[in-house]
């Protein structure tokens, strides 16, 4: 996990967010910043608004008000292809993997490489380049759980899907990669798995969000965690100074966050 990110530039900020529909108000003014490198965890209650913040700043919903940045250049994402387009990459909960494909045709899709010269205008594709890549990749991640990579996805565990989903974020993701509940439906040894890779992936410099209602996740790989209640950022914490109860209680509004706590 990185050291100190409040004196470093934001890589992705978002300011007075808000939208709604009709008498709702799913972003009620919410800010977001994320720094280069770190593992920012996303906490709050169903219905608090996170997955609208998220798709906010993905491009898959317009804000009403607000203003996002990317590398400190003003951004208006009008889908999720804009945002792909930018390097920002999503893991979404229902993983989005075609089963019938195999690994290295579900980590390209969309983005396949084709032959060079007339056989690449006649849109034949490059397999060999891209099994080669997908190897690369998945080795470069320690992705050792998946040996052959022309198996059918329908034919993984739930963590080597995971895995397939994240490794794809990873290839494309040049800015960052947002994870939304990746460890909901997966046992104890496939979420140490993926708790890996999201480390593996911080290492590397690419910064990571990650929304969970996972508490011992958030705590083993966040330098960060957003507390979001009633469609707002309430505070961010350091999680080496507080504990898993405290985030509960911020998460409810059973108590305040203490300026101590506090980690902008």
């Amino acid at each position: 996990m990185s050291a100190t990110t409040v004196e470093r530039a934001a890589m992705l900020t978002g300011r007075g967010l808000v939208k709604r529909y009709g008498h709702v108000t799913a972003i009620n003014g919410a800010d977001f910043d994320l720094y280069p490198g770190e593992v920012l965890a996303i906490v709050g209650d169903n219905g608090a608004g996170k997955s609208s913040l998220i798709k906010a700043l993905t491009g898959a919903l317009q804000p009403d008000a607000g203003t996002i940045e990317l590398d400190g250049r003003p951004v208006h994402f009008h889908s999720p292809l804009d945002a792909r387009r930018s390097g920002i990459e999503t893991v979404y909960q229902t993983l989005a993997v075609a089963p019938a494909l195999d690994i290295t045709t579900n980590l390209f899709l969309g983005r396949e490489i084709r032959r060079d010269g007339l056989l690449g205008k006649l849109r034949i594709l490059d397999r060999k380049a891209m099994r080669t890549e997908a190897r690369n990749q998945l080795d470069a991640l320690g992705i050792a759980t998946i040996q052959d990579i022309t198996q059918p996805v329908e034919s993984l565990s739930g963590g080597q899907r995971q895995a397939v989903a994240v490794a794809r974020a990873a290839m494309f993701g040049s800015k960052v990669v947002i994870m939304d509940e990746p460890t909901a439906a997966l046992g104890v040894r496939e979420t140490a798995h993926v708790l890996e890779l999201i480390k593996r992936i911080s290492n590397r410099g690419l910064p990571v969000v990650l929304i969970s209602h996972d508490m011992p996740a958030v705590f083993e790989v966040s330098d960060r965690i957003h507390v979001h209640r009633l469609g707002r950022r309430t505070g961010v914490v350091d999680p080496k100074k507080v504990s898993m109860s405290d985030v509960v209680s911020f998460i409810t509004g059973a108590e305040e966050i203490p300026d101590e706590a506090i980690a902008w």
